[in-house]
């Protein structure tokens, strides 16, 4: 059986599509739609998952991530 993990994805538009961050591991993808970046994101994690070896996974997977919001002054 498979282990399953939790990462986190952060999605943006970029001009006609949208773009996919996993800041864990600090891998990328895009796609035509949200639902197309994300399901791409998951390919290029577990691919890279799949092939990297265990050091490099270890060295590039982060622990911790923290997402928040600020409040910025402007003008």
């Amino acid at each position: 059986m498979k282990q399953t993990r939790n990462l986190t994805a952060i999605i943006e538009r970029e001009g006609d599509g949208f773009v996919s961050l996993c800041p864990e591991m600090d891998i990328a993808s895009q796609g035509d739609t949200v639902e197309e970046a994300k399901k791409n994101l998951i390919e290029a994690i577990e691919l890279f998952l799949e092939t990297a070896d265990p050091s490099e996974i270890k060295s590039r997977l982060r622990s911790e991530v923290f997402i928040t919001s600020l409040e910025v002054a402007v003008g």
